[in-house]
């Protein structure tokens, strides 16, 4: 019977070592990249100029997620173009934009903190704080002498994560590693700035 029982044990054992390895190749397949969606943009005329706004469906991924909640901070770039096309000649660049995020979390509140240039908001959940990293409202961008009535212009917004910001050891994995990656995609449109009424 004890010789029954020790063959059991050796079997389940080799089974165990074939099967585990396996398990841990599952679980790292299921770590997904992060990506940041924009899901709209406008640009809306003011009295100086044209605001933009914008939103974006931010997803950091599990990895990253809990990279933060560890105290890594996390840099996150706006990044707005204006050109105009031109026949038989390339794109007239009009103006960039560009705007930084910090997001970090402190473990002496138990909040995470967003930072933009001297600003900065606290927030109970991460999901909050990406949540208004990913909503631009009113963010001036074009000056009014910049655009001529009655012309055509293309737009071109993204929001991404600047992975030359994050600790050495992070910008190395996330070469290879899925889960320290975000995809960051472009929206473009087209823009006619309206022919003012004489």
């Amino acid at each position: 019977m004890t010789a029954f029982f020790t063959r059991c044990c050796k079997r389940l054992e080799r089974g165990l070592a074939r099967l585990l390895p396996g398990l841990f190749l599952l679980g790292a397949a299921i770590v997904h990249a992060g990506s940041i969606e924009p899901t709209r943009a406008a640009l809306n005329p003011g009295d100086d100029g044209h605001t933009l706004s914008a939103e974006f469906a931010v997803d950091l991924g599990g990895r990253l997620e809990e990279a933060v909640a560890r105290g890594v901070p996390l840099y996150f770039n706006l990044e707005f173009v204006l050109e105009r096309n031109r026949k038989y000649w390339v794109r007239e660049h009009i103006v960039s934009r560009s705007l930084s995020y910090r997001l970090s979390y402190s473990n002496l509140t138990r909040q995470y903190r967003l930072n933009t240039g001297s600003l900065h908001q606290n927030f109970g959940s991460l999901a909050e704080a990406l949540r208004v990293v990913g909503r631009v409202s009113a963010l001036p961008v074009v000056d009014k002498d910049a655009l001529k009535s009655g012309e055509s212009y293309e737009a071109a917004v993204r929001l991404a994560l600047d992975r030359s910001q994050l600790p050495k050891p992070f910008q190395v994995d996330a070469i290879t590693d899925k889960g320290l990656q975000v995809e960051a995609k472009v929206l473009r449109w087209q823009f006619t700035v309206p022919v003012a009424a004489q």
